[in-house]
């Protein structure tokens, strides 16, 4: 493929019709062959930073991208050289296979031997070789996404973006091409940008993770920083379950913790403990629910084959040096 290329936004903010702000002024670098997923609630401003990344959109006076060394600013998406995957696969309907990957490559006159050789090449190389010459109307939804990603792939692009392309999925498929997406990036060592909402989908792909809250980023880290130690409440609550095991006093915040962080025992003297009041199996694990007297019950994590009855008081222990303050 191509080599990769660095990304640079400086000072993007877009705000749309009647005021409505989408997204503050970011700064934000991302490191050429990197994968940086957008990770926030509806309405954060992910899908923005992708649209301006992209030249989709473009951001609001004195707003700056870069790619690499070059000011792209200007440059509307065809002239970017990035390609696109798409949450409702954008496919041609009356074209099969092998046509859709082809078409952006006949667009930009590329001779029809060598449209033919790297057809074949992506295609291959997210399995589908075999249904070139199916219409797409004929595949899954898991399969279209392949077709969308080979015809991405195709006009080797600097920079790849991906716009919740998952999302229109069953579970089980979401988890196979997740994983097919990220093998296929890591072999590439392409620049690419990743939007989800999805906590387990960001953690899996991104080698960072920005987390947006209402058009400003809360948190650029590792994947493992982020879980493990949140910036702020909003990270911690969003990219995963907290509890909160003490209340915030004057002077000192409140404290929490992971449901996974916690052990149970039997009781024992001086020790944090409280009372089952719910518990969900969910196969490998189970969840209970502890009342300790605050608002909401604490939720632990545990093995499902531990043996423990509603209404039973437990022991918790936590070690001090997993607990969060916020």
């Amino acid at each position: 493929m191509t080599h990769s290329l660095s990304i640079h936004l400086r000072q993007c903010s877009r705000t749309f019709a009647g005021g409505v702000v989408a997204l503050y002024p970011l700064d934000l670098d991302i490191v050429a062959g990197e994968t940086l997923v957008l990770l926030g609630p509806s309405g954060c401003g992910k899908t923005t930073t992708l649209r301006i990344i992209s030249g989709l959109e473009s951001p609001d006076a004195g707003g700056e991208v870069w790619f690499g060394d070059r000011d792209v600013t200007a440059l509307p998406i065809e002239q970017r050289n990035v390609g696109m995957v798409f949450q409702n696969y954008a496919l041609f309907p009356n074209m099969n296979v092998a046509e859709n990957v082809a078409y952006g490559l006949r667009v930009q006159g590329i001779p029809k031997s060598d449209i033919r050789a790297r057809v074949d090449e992506m295609l291959t190389m997210v399995d589908l070789l075999p249904l070139a010459t199916r219409p797409v109307q004929a595949l899954s939804g898991g399969q279209k996404q392949r077709v969308s990603l080979a015809r991405a792939l195709a006009a080797r692009p600097k920079v790849l973006l991906f716009d919740e392309p998952l999302a229109a999925l069953d579970v089980k498929l979401r988890d196979r091409l997740r994983e097919d997406i990220g093998h296929l990036l890591r072999k590439l060592g392409m620049t690419a940008v990743y939007v989800t909402h999805d906590q387990q989908e960001a953690m899996a792909l991104g080698d960072r993770i920005a987390v947006l809250e209402r058009g400003r980023i809360a948190q650029i880290a590792t994947p493992q920083a982020i879980y493990q130690h949140p910036a702020t409440r909003f990270v911690a609550d969003f990219v995963g379950a907290i509890n909160c095991i003490s209340a915030a006093q004057p002077g000192s915040p409140a404290r929490y913790c992971r449901p996974e962080d916690i052990r149970l025992s039997e009781v024992t003297t001086g020790q944090r403990s409280g009372r089952i009041v719910g518990m969900q199996f969910l196969g490998a694990s189970q969840r209970l629910l502890i009342d300790i007297g605050m608002d909401k019950p604490v939720q632990v994590e545990c093995s499902a084959r531990e043996r423990w009855q509603p209404g039973q008081q437990v022991g918790m222990l936590i070690n001090d040096d997993v607990l969060m303050n916020f």
